[in-house]
């Protein structure tokens, strides 16, 4: 499979998603023995930030808007991660639509969204085995 040259670098992983049952076990698991520090709730729809360095865990609640989308509680029967996200730079959507196109790569949504830089565009799509992939741009401020 020869190499592909897509019109981006990758920078690192931006976040994780955690689906969790267990919200306030979660938030001290990864606040009192990590180091985590709460960076941004937005309670309605069920997902609570965490700091982690450069990144973010984020934590979604299952029974959240969010988290309800993923089916199941976590388990055998139901998946844990959301997604993952990829810091990129630079963000030209054009250039990434079309690399994805090239490659057969259906886009499943796009937009701006919040990640450890802050607000900035977005793109999702999913791999051979549909894990959901976030491609992530810098922040609007960084842009």
């Amino acid at each position: 499979m020869p190499i592909a040259n897509p019109p981006f670098s990758l920078k690192g992983l931006d976040h994780i998603v955690l689906r969790v049952t267990n919200l306030d076990r979660m938030r001290a698991f990864y606040q009192d023995i990590l180091g985590c520090s709460n960076e941004r709730e937005q309670a309605e729809i069920g997902l609570f930030q965490l700091r982690a360095g450069r990144s973010l865990i984020d934590l979604v609640t299952i029974d959240g808007p969010l988290g309800a989308a993923g089916g199941t509680a976590p388990g055998m029967e139901g998946r844990n991660v959301d997604h993952f996200a990829l810091a990129i730079d630079p963000f030209d959507e054009a250039a990434i639509r079309a690399h994805l196109d090239r490659h057969g790569v259906a886009i499943e949504q796009s937009g701006p969204r919040y990640g450890a830089e802050g607000e900035g565009p977005s793109i999702y799509f999913r791999d051979p085995e549909e894990n959901l992939i976030e491609l992530k741009g810098p922040a609007a401020s960084s842009v």
